[in-house]
């Protein structure tokens, strides 16, 4: 399918447009005016109208008033896009009095940094889980033409595709992992903060290419589960913690009697056969392993009954 040829120029890019200085042109309006009364009033003589001068002071007077016409101010980071007659003829970026064609529309477009609070969207992980995702979006419009010309609306648009793209990334990603101690290191929504703000960067920034609008951060700013499933995947958590935390209590516990031993054998404290071995180890993982603290018994007499 053949494509069509990009205009440079045209309404899908923007042009820059020259621009006069809007107190000069001020002045020369100002000055259009007087010349234009001093000749209407030396038109006027009581023999009659001196038509000559008349129709000079009438044309200073149009062109005092198109000159007045073609005066715009612009604020900094802003555009004007003027346009002849539906035509786009190109964009003016330079701040202050401004003068250009009478003729020309002249639509205004901030070029500032803007904020995009999202609302909270209820969307499905990349597990199929449940979730509650919102993100904040700073961007700018950086091709006026695009803005204008190439979306409806440039604002509503940019609000559009960033629910989207929440969604997607969401999607795509799962909300934490499955297994805390899995190697693969798969980045979640949850615990890969920096690289889902990546992603959401590139996916807007592709999205909004269209709009001339440029993304300058993207940022989650709730991830939670839904209220549904919220107290399920808590007690899940909960539970791994336990596990975890149990896990490192063991593996701690079965090192402190490991040491107990080899120092008890190698200081010659006493000679301990298997099963007194055993319950020594029983006894020494009760104590360390235990929740509340322990009562000990105190054997008075042999180790041998």
């Amino acid at each position: 399918m053949a494509t069509r040829p990009v205009v440079q120029g045209s309404a899908h890019d923007e042009a820059p447009i020259g621009t006069a200085n809007g107190f000069v042109a001020l002045a020369l309006a100002l000055l259009f005016l007087a010349v234009g009364g001093v000749l209407l009033a030396q038109s006027i003589t009581p023999y009659g109208l001196r038509w000559g001068l008349f129709a000079a002071a009438i044309v200073s007077f149009i062109a005092g008033v198109m000159t007045l016409a073609g005066l715009y101010t612009l604020q900094p980071n802003e555009g004007a896009i003027l346009q002849l007659f539906g035509a786009y003829r190109g964009t003016s970026r330079v701040p202050g009095l401004r003068a250009t064609n009478p003729f020309y529309t002249r639509k205004k477009i901030s070029l500032r940094a803007r904020n995009l609070n999202g609302d909270r969207l209820k969307v499905n992980d990349k597990r199929g889980n449940p979730i509650e995702i919102a993100a904040v979006v700073v961007w700018h419009v950086d091709d006026t033409a695009k803005a204008a010309f190439d979306v409806d609306d440039y604002e509503n648009f940019v609000k559009v595709q960033s629910e989207a793209a929440v969604r997607h990334l969401a999607s795509s990603f799962a909300y934490d992992a499955e297994d805390r101690s899995d190697e693969s290191h798969e980045p979640t929504l949850l615990a890969a903060a920096d690289v889902v703000a990546r992603a959401l960067e590139r996916e807007l920034q592709a999205r909004l290419e269209q709009a001339g609008v440029v993304v300058e951060e993207a940022r989650l700013t709730h991830l939670a589960y839904s209220p549904e499933i919220a107290q399920v995947m808590l007690r899940r958590q909960q539970a791994e913690a336990i596990i975890a935390a149990r896990a490192k209590i063991v593996h701690g516990a079965v090192s402190m009697v490991e040491m107990a031993l080899h120092e008890l054998s190698a200081k010659e404290v006493v000679a301990l056969d298997d099963e007194r071995k055993a319950a020594m180890v029983s006894n020494l993982m009760t104590v360390l392993c235990a929740e509340s603290d322990v009562q000990p018994v105190i054997n008075t007499g042999t180790l041998y009954t």
